[in-house]
């Protein structure tokens, strides 16, 4: 799934895999590995890739509401 969202938004946006990997300040290597589905990537190299093709994530779960009130009371 996520290897697909890469890869897609990388081709929309007309970027080779070194462009890619330029703007998101990794190796051309870590792009090819992420578009092949290697799941042993470090969590800030997979975020710095989609911020450099602007994919937003959002986490989602039954208790989000419940989580999202626990925010506002521990202030």
């Amino acid at each position: 799934m996520l290897k697909d969202l890469v890869y897609f938004h990388r081709k929309q946006a007309g970027l080779s895999r070194r462009q890619l990997s330029e703007i998101a300040g990794v190796s051309e290597t870590v792009i090819y590995y992420l578009e092949e589905g290697k799941v042993t990537l470090q969590w800030n190299i997979v975020t710095a890739i989609l911020q450099a093709l602007n994919i937003t994530l959002t986490f989602q779960s039954p208790l989000m509401t419940e989580y999202e009130k626990s925010k506002n009371t521990d202030q």
